[in-house]
């Protein structure tokens, strides 16, 4: 009797309530992957606003190292077309995995072995980035900030210059700091 009761024209507000409640509850559970998702947005949107030197590759290709948090996320773009190039996402684990690489990814769970990675990619033509507490600070290209649900990023401009990479403008005006270089 109930279920009548709830199913009637005069109910139907309430049965609009009980909809917007469910989608409003999974929605709130969906939130956590949100950020994963943007980053991996700014990861793709990175390769349009840098130059890298002059190759003859028909690949733009986004390398994860270590442990893959972003993989999932990364795998929705692959196959696109970016900036002429298309776009292959490979996991790596060593130097030699990163000859391929235009962007490396390096997450935060990795900290401890930052400064290792970024030895193996000095002075080759690798865009690195990382969600780590002050990567471009340790030399890393790119640091992804993460606050409130929002990612901002910081560009260490004399990294990028001694790999080669020539960041867009546009991309130093959206940063929100830029290390070295000029703005």
């Amino acid at each position: 009797m109930r279920a009548a009761a709830f199913s009637s024209p005069r109910n139907r507000p309430l049965r609009q309530l009980a909809a917007l409640l469910i989608a409003s509850i999974s929605l709130a559970f969906a939130q956590p992957d949100s950020e994963p998702q943007l980053e991996s947005a700014y990861l793709v949107n990175f390769l349009k606003y840098v130059e890298w030197p002059a190759n003859n590759r028909n690949t733009a290709t986004i390398c994860l190292f270590g442990r893959d948090t972003l993989g999932p996320y990364l795998s929705n773009h692959e196959g696109r077309v970016i900036g002429g190039k298309e776009l292959r996402i490979r996991r790596v684990s060593s130097p030699d995995d990163m000859q391929h690489c235009q962007l490396l990814y390096i997450p935060d769970v990795e900290e401890a072995r930052i400064g290792a990675v970024l030895r193996w990619v000095q002075g080759m033509p690798i865009l690195a980035a990382s969600n780590a507490d002050g990567f471009a600070r340790s030399g890393g290209g790119i640091e992804l900030l993460r606050t409130g649900g929002r990612v901002q990023f910081i560009v260490n401009a004399d990294t990028l210059a001694r790999h080669g990479l020539n960041p867009s403008s546009q991309m130093m005006r959206l940063a929100n700091r830029v290390i070295g270089g000029e703005r």
